[in-house]
């Protein structure tokens, strides 16, 4: 296994290296790269933290053996109890280590502690900068009006999911009375915001029954909220939950018969969704995502080589992302100075392993292409399924990286 592994990152690779051959091949040969993983493994959401820690340090032991620029990665995991308070003592321990490098990606509200702490230490640590890497955290403002020029997001924001979901769902003429459920934080609010004013835009007939908002990673019933989507008539319910909240809501709507209703979530794989879907879900669940768990390309044997040594789903495909493009940066900067590594990595062009994707310069959001899939019985095509349950999310429509852009108002403030 070991060696099927290694001969298989060897291929993961040729592409970035062949585009690499004007560079040295190792550009610091052997040098490790610790990297600070930032999440909750205490909570509610301690289960979705452990299998996100878990694909950061497969991944890291996958690259280590072959990238552009010869380098080590070693992940330090840090939980930070999804508090933005907890974040940035977690941010400091992580410095205090030595570590230039930071990820994270449950909750924007620890995404922007970790944006603020960094803009200021940044600025008065010259030769000490640390440069974050936002693999999760979605809320459109983190690239808009509150970027920052050490932030790099590499999931879809929450505008960009929505851009893509509603032009799926405005050829759909069952869709006419939609219910909006929500956390109540930045995310949850931007989901709302967005999929009101693009369903008017788009299906102005349609018609908005529902608009709630839910503690995050707090309520452990929602059979509640799923009493008033029923009451309202709703045919479609549209939701950003993740986690435990996600499990929670359609467990709950499950539980209560509510069979003629069609979910579209934006983390319908996440651990304890589709466990909580099972076969009770089938074609009543869609979701919106760069990724799937049955993509083809590098990221297939991964998945396949993760299931085997965890048995749990690597979901979390953006940290495939990550690693492709610091390995190329350092390569092309010939250093691993987060400095020399972050003016590569504006505007850069990789190969990730869904093609070519593009770290957008003005405002550091990936540019990349959406799936939406739908929940249905593994098998043919997709036979990877989610949590041992025998479905899986298969693809039903894809949108070009132009598709689903949307445009930014990102002032960014580069470091002189």
């Amino acid at each position: 296994m070991q060696f099927a592994l290694k001969t298989t990152f060897a291929t993961l690779t040729l592409a970035a290296l062949t585009a690499s051959l004007s560079l040295p091949a190792h550009a610091q040969k052997g040098e490790t790269v610790k990297i600070a993983w930032l999440d909750p493994l205490s909570g509610l959401m301690a289960a979705l933290g452990t299998n996100q820690m878990k694909s950061w340090q497969f991944m890291a032991e996958e690259f280590s053996k072959n990238n552009p620029a010869g380098v080590k990665f070693e992940i330090v995991p840090i939980d930070n109890k999804l508090s933005p308070q907890e974040t940035t003592s977690a941010l400091r321990s992580a410095m205090d280590q030595g570590v230039r490098y930071v990820v994270q990606g449950n909750g924007s509200g620890p995404a922007l502690a970790i944006m603020d702490a960094l803009d200021k230490h940044n600025a008065r640590n010259k030769g000490k900068e640390v440069v974050y890497l936002n693999y999760a955290a979605v809320d459109p403002d983190l690239t808009n009006s509150k970027c920052s020029y050490w932030h790099f997001r590499l999931d879809a924001d929450t505008s960009m999911k929505m851009e893509a979901l509603t032009t799926y769902m405005k050829d759909l003429p069952e869709v006419k009375k939609v219910y909006l459920i929500n956390q109540n934080y930045a995310h949850g609010h931007q989901v709302s915001k967005y999929a009101k004013e693009m369903l008017k835009r788009k299906r102005p007939d349609v018609e908005i029954v529902g608009d709630d908002m839910a503690p995050l990673a707090q309520v452990r019933d929602f059979s509640p909220y799923i009493a008033k989507i029923k009451q309202s008539g709703a045919d479609s319910v549209i939701t950003g939950n993740w986690g435990s909240d996600l499990a929670l809501l359609v467990k709950a709507a499950n539980d209560a018969g509510l069979n003629n209703v069609k979910f579209y979530t934006y983390y319908g794989i996440a651990t304890g969704a589709p466990t909580a879907m099972g076969a009770a879900a089938a074609g009543k669940v869609y979701m919106v995502g760069y990724s799937h768990l049955n993509a083809e390309g590098p990221i297939n044997k991964i998945v396949k080589d993760f299931k085997a040594k965890f048995n749990d789903d690597m979901y979390t495909a953006s940290v495939y992302h990550g690693f492709a493009m610091l390995s190329e940066a350092m390569a092309r900067a010939k250093s691993t100075d987060p400095v020399k590594v972050a003016a590569v990595m504006e505007g850069m062009k990789f190969k990730s392993f869904n093609g070519e994707v593009e770290m957008r310069k003005t405002d550091h959001q990936l540019q990349q292409g959406l799936y939406i899939s739908r929940w249905e019985k593994a098998g043919g095509k997709y036979p990877i399924d989610s949590e041992n349950t025998g479905y899986t999310f298969v693809p039903v429509k894809y949108f070009e990286p132009y598709v689903a852009s949307t445009p930014t108002s990102c002032q960014m403030k580069r470091p002189s």
